[in-house]
């Protein structure tokens, strides 16, 4: 069974209206940091009008991706 990973989804508002998604996975820091450090995995690469539009398909990816119970798929 593969382990559980650290996904993050967040919104950015790169231009004025202009809102994109932003799938990242966390990734090892130095031993002993406590403090969590994410890499990009996947990214809209068209805008969306609100920021909402952009959170709802960057979830849709993320179950495309993982599956609605978040196995891989």
């Amino acid at each position: 069974m593969p382990l559980p990973r650290d996904i993050a989804l967040t919104v950015h508002e790169l231009e004025e209206g202009e809102f994109y998604w932003v799938l990242m996975e966390a990734v090892d820091g130095a031993p002993g940091d406590i403090t969590h450090v994410y890499a990009p995995l996947e990214a809209a690469h068209e805008p969306y009008a609100t920021y909402s539009n952009a959170l709802v398909a960057g979830v849709a990816v993320l179950r495309r991706l993982f599956g609605p119970d978040g196995k891989p798929v």
